[in-house]
């Protein structure tokens, strides 16, 4: 900055000495030569001034100026802060540990697979329900190994990221100087050396790393091959399964052993592995079990905070006109029939074993739930049933030579069939009533039938299929009927303590909210029954391989691509979503019946809520639905199209429908005149709404018409009226035999005369014969009118009569 100046300054004084050269007059000389000062101070200026200029060239007008020590600090920090990124990275990598542990566990598993997969075509250990847990077990490896393997892919980018970063310091010319410059090297000496510290620090972190992730991916790697290997000899195993159970197997029963050979070391042994890949499987899938848990927990309390309410309110009674079967105030045998019900529906590729087990359960709580509501006779029946349904895990467990076994299971099947058909055509056959029982019972009969007769031919895959089916979609239909009954009972009770608790009245139309939710419960059932058949069938997987090909692929309708799935699944949400918003008026006590209409806040808070059922459904359909936003730009066009031709009314009515909610110009309760018609707004819909007249019925109105007419409301502020009573009074009457204030004193003695407003009492002469007695006052409630307006004419019209005033 001072060379600068000075070099200004010179400037300054240059220009000035040259103006004044020019501008000055000549003057006459004295001398001729110039002076030796004179010249040796221009001398002096003009070697300064060059010498200025050099150094002002060569320094601000320099292209590239070199790098200052504060520039080699700069990018020593850079350097610093890069390297302290590296252990942040890599302590993300917190899955490491778990991955490795799960693959060596997986890895134990996947050997047990390989070895019970290498045991020779005949060994009966390995039957079509081994085959059926092996595919659901493989199922679940692979998606355990594809999240691995997406874990392992995304840590293995961020150490790329890393090389990358540090390889670019390998082109910094700063840095390559610093280490190369001795001068340099005294001045960083102490941050060099913590440099080369966490050098090494840095290269150990990405080396020990970038060695486990490698390691681990190539062992994921080494698990997909071996899973798709094995998943492939299990289908195979299992269509070959398929063909061999109709053809002969084994030889016929009656015809006699040709080996004498032992297999109870192979079923020992398969027995072993199967409970370890059990065990395995169960351990991957826990959350599964947790929700089904949770599910179970929540049906106890919900069903055990209705009972206390009730209890707390001492209103027991209110729901003893249900005779409740199996709810109890603490329902533990009932969630542990919700739970067990529900179960194949939270684990749809569950292992035959699990569900065989759960079957177990249920049967056990069953026994002690039906035991209260059986007769000696089918209660009797019942267990008999059960000790069936023991004897084939006990003859599976004892390990017995095949001809035992084949002898064992064809006189439980027989004896099956037997037991079912005295039950079905004996004296004491079941109730004609139960035609679920029945159908289920016939099921069972002949399903046991035919075990018997594959059995007697050598086909002892098919007797095996059919004599599990039979027990486990009889068990299935008996706890699935009770489950209907839970679910039932379960709504009924929130209804009646919903309306307890809101004080509505304890009695209304039970048919149609049994009927409604009845209809849900069975077809939930049907699906979890439909589950479990087709799952001891083998025919689930099948089934859901064709069905998932079916929904997913891809169909082309000209330029536009959808899929039936997606289509289904639109529908389905939009059908959910309606089903909810009929559904959620049951647990606020709201039956469609007039004794919630006075509630106007609900029945407002209803409406709301259904609205946004509604929408929200629509919207989570689209989303779900796969449908790309020009797709939806097409939809919404046509009905554009569609609005203009001829869907103006339907858009008008929904349209006004969404005003109403809002507006709220009309609610729920309110007492109003539309055109000729008077009544009660019952209900407010998306299309129309409905007005209770006062004979009862039931006027459809729709919405825009309700808004583009002239409303009366008589109630949207509150509830008054004003009430005028008329008597007519035969003359001559004495004005002093009519006590204006005793008629008010018993107005105003009523419960539903409004007390703020005095009521009025006006005597006019009509005629020569009559004058007319006008009672004027003011009432409550509205909805009461009828009630109250009987009630003080008939006290007004006795004070008439004693007075001796002759009233007509």
């Amino acid at each position: 900055m001072k060379n600068i100046l000075f070099v200004l300054g010179i400037l300054v004084s240059l220009g000035v000495h040259g103006q004044d050269t020019t501008s000055r007059p000549p003057v006459a000389k004295k001398d001729s030569v110039k002076p030796e000062r004179l010249r040796k101070k221009s001398d002096f200026y003009k070697e300064t001034f060059k010498h200025v200029r050099r150094k002002f060239d060569s320094t601000l007008f320099e292209a590239s100026p070199q790098p200052t020590t504060s520039d080699y600090a700069e990018d020593l920090e850079h350097l610093f802060q890069l390297l302290d990124k590296v252990p942040e990275i890599t302590e993300s990598f917190s899955d490491l540990s778990e991955i490795d542990n799960a693959l060596d566990t997986e890895d134990s598993a996947l050997n047990i697979l390989k070895e019970r997969m290498a045991a020779p075509q005949n060994d009966r250990s390995l039957n079509i329900r081994n085959l059926q847990m092996f595919n659901t077990l493989l199922d679940a490896l692979a998606l355990n190994v594809h999240g691995y393997s997406k874990t392992l892919n995304k840590y293995d980018t961020a150490l790329d990221g890393i090389r990358k970063e540090i390889a670019g310091l390998r082109k910094d010319t700063l840095i390559l100087h610093v280490f190369r410059d001795s001068a340099l090297k005294d001045t960083f000496a102490l941050q060099l050396t913590q440099l080369k510290t966490k050098w090494r620090q840095v290269d150990s972190l990405v080396s020990v790393n970038s060695q486990m992730v490698n390691v681990l991916k190539a062992e994921a790697s080494t698990h997909t091959i071996a899973i798709n290997e094995l998943t492939y000899q299990v289908d195979l195993a299992l269509k070959s399964v398929g063909s061999r159970a109709f053809g002969k197997e084994r030889r016929y029963l009656w015809e006699p052993r040709t080996s004498n050979r032992s297999y109870s070391g192979n079923l020992a042994k398969s027995v072993s592995s199967e409970r370890e890949l059990a065990r395995f499987y169960f351990q991957n899938t826990r959350t599964k079990r947790f929700w089904l848990l949770l599910t179970g927990l929540l049906f106890f309390l919900w069903v055990w905070y209705n009972f206390r309410s009730m209890r707390r309110l001492d209103r027991l009674t209110a729901i003893e006109a249900f005779h409740f079967s199996f709810l109890r105030p603490y329902p533990i045998g009932g969630a542990l029939i919700f739970i067990g019900s529900l179960a194949p529906l939270f684990d749809l590729h569950a292992p035959a074993i699990y569900i065989e087990s759960v079957e177990f359960l249920l049967m056990i709580v069953l026994t002690f739930i039906l035991k209260k509501h059986l007769s000696r006779y089918l209660f009797y029946g019942w267990l008999l049933f059960l000790l069936l349904f023991l004897l084939l895990p006990i003859i599976r467990i004892l390990g017995l030579p095949l001809s035992a076994q084949r002898w064992a299971e064809f006189l439980v099947d027989l004896g099956s069939v037997v037991f079912m058909a005295w039950y079905i055509f004996g004296k004491q056959r079941i109730g004609k009533h139960l035609k679920f029982v029945y159908a289920a019972a016939s099921l069972y009969l002949l399903l046991n039938l035919l075990a018997v007769v594959c059995n007697l031919f050598g086909r002892v895959t098919l007797s095996q299929i059919f004599g599990a089916t039979a027990v486990y979609s009889f068990a299935q239909t008996i706890s699935l009927a009770v489950f209907v009954k839970l679910v039932e009972e379960a709504f009924l009770l929130q209804i009646q303590s919903s309306r307890v608790r809101k004080g509505y009245p304890e009695t209304f139309d039970l048919a149609p909210v049994t009927r409604s939710i009845r209809r849900f419960a069975f077809l939930l059932a049907a699906l979890l029954w439909l589950i479990v058949f087709t799952t001891n069938l083998n025919l689930f997987d099948s089934l859901n391989d064709w069905l998932e090909d079916f929904f997913t692929s891809p169909r082309d309708v000209g330029s536009f691509s959808f899929t039936i799935g997606g289509i289904v699944l639109f529908l389905g949400i939009i059908w959910l979503a309606n089903f909810l918003q009929r559904f959620i008026a049951y647990f606020f006590g709201d039956t469609g019946d007039d004794a919630a209409m006075d509630d106007r806040g609900q029945r407002s808070r209803l409406l709301i809520t259904r609205l946004v059922l509604l929408i929200g459904g629509f919207l989570l359909a689209v989303a779900a639905s796969g449908l790309s936003v020009d797709r939806i730009t097409v939809i919404l066009g046509a009905l554009g199209v569609g609005v203009g031709l001829g869907l103006q009314n339907i858009v008008n009515n929904f349209v006004s429908g969404i005003i109403l909610i809002f507006d709220r110009p009309v609610r729920i309760g309110d007492t109003v005149e539309l055109g000729d018609k008077r009544g009660r707004v019952k209900e407010i819909g998306i299309r129309s709404s409905t007005l209770l007249t006062e004979e009862g019925a039931e006027v459809i109105v729709p919405n825009g018409d309700v808004l583009s007419s002239r409303i009366v409301n008589w109630t949207l502020s509150n509830n008054h009226v004003r009430i005028a009573l008329t008597f007519s009074i035969q003359k001559p009457v004495d004005p002093a035999a009519i006590d204006q204030e005793a008629i008010k004193d018993l107005v105003r003695k009523h419960p539903n005369v409004l007390d703020r407003r005095d009521p009025e009492v006006l005597l006019n002469t009509v005629s020569s014969k009559a004058e007319e007695l006008r009672v004027y006052f003011w009432i409550k409630d509205i909805t009461k009118t009828a009630y109250t307006t009987g009630e003080i004419r008939t006290e007004i019209y006795q004070l008439l009569d004693e007075k001796g005033l002759v009233v007509s």
